[in-house]
């Protein structure tokens, strides 16, 4: 195998737009991501993220059975999307079924559902692929960019106006409601956001790879900070920081097989194993300063 470091991504005038857009696109949609995964994480339900995620490959089928054309794909998986992380969030709390297991329910049977669909309609491996993994950075086109970038800033706008609702109802749901905030509303709302942010990055990142960006960056900096906002602003930027180091390494690095010849790697996946790095790398020194710490303390002791 042989590493080639390929600068011609970069230089070329006419991929230089596309991974522009790229670049716009993901970093929105990542610091989206890591925002909405704090208050998923801390209020224990990090894995609604990955039950929309496989929702959203069901309803990437979906739209490539009805003929739905590349444009108007995004219209169709946000409907199916947020519709199921409503009724994921009213199953939870009626107590019908546990939170987690209606995201089980919902992840396995809609992965199941999906490559059933992918089949009948004769749809390739490749394309199956790409809607799990995510596809090349040249896969976005200007409708998609705009539509993704309006949808990513208006997350992120509802998210700060409404940022004491979202720490009340994360942090103490009983003295929210006593105080008369609609915890119902306002759950609702951040499982809607989440599965928007989901179906933005689902073409570039992949249906399977984006749930762990709502995951990896709020764990990460968890590690390091304390405060709720302290996190969220540290989530955003372990987020931004990691896709742009996954973006870049997928535009320029390229493996050379003798067998299989140059191969180059997918955005999504790229991504997901710079915010597992960062959170290991993290997780070490935090474990090596606490370490130190105790030798500290029974060298002063003795």
């Amino acid at each position: 195998m042989e590493i080639i470091i390929n600068l011609n991504t970069l230089f070329s005038e006419n991929l230089r737009q596309v991974l522009l857009q790229a670049f716009v696109v993901g970093l929105l949609t990542a610091i989206c991501a890591a925002i909405l995964g704090v208050p998923l994480v801390l209020k224990r339900y990090s894995m609604i993220g990955d039950g929309l995620s496989h929702m959203g490959f069901s309803a990437l089928a979906i739209a490539a059975v009805l003929g739905v054309s590349q444009e108007n794909t995004m219209y169709v998986t946000m409907i199916l999307v947020v519709a199921a992380a409503i009724i994921l969030l009213l199953l939870s709390e009626s107590g019908k079924i546990k939170g987690d297991a209606a995201i089980a329910m919902l992840s396995t049977g809609a992965v199941a559902a999906g490559y059933i669909i992918y089949c009948l309609a004769g749809i390739g491996a490749g394309d199956v692929c790409s809607s799990l993994f995510g596809s090349a950075i040249l896969a976005l086109d200007g409708g998609d960019v705009t539509l993704s970038v309006v949808l990513a800033v208006g997350v992120i706008l509802v998210f700060v106006l409404l940022f004491s609702k979202i720490f009340a109802v994360t942090f103490d749901t009983a003295f929210a409601r006593s105080a008369g905030t609609h915890v119902s509303f306002y759950n609702i709302l951040i499982a809607v956001l989440t599965a928007v942010t989901i179906v933005v990055g689902m073409k570039m990142i992949g249906s399977i790879m984006i749930s762990a960006l709502t995951v990896f960056p709020p764990l990460t900096a968890m590690r390091v900070c304390k405060r709720f906002k302290s996190v969220i602003i540290l989530s955003a930027v372990i987020s931004a920081v990691c896709f742009i180091l996954g973006l870049l390494f997928a535009a320029v690095v390229e493996f050379e097989f003798s067998r299989i010849g140059v191969v180059s790697l997918p955005v999504g996946p790229c991504v997901v194993a710079f915010n597992a790095l960062a959170f290991l790398l993290t997780a070490g020194i935090q474990k090596t300063a606490h370490a130190l710490m105790r030798k500290r303390v029974t060298a002063k002791a003795n």
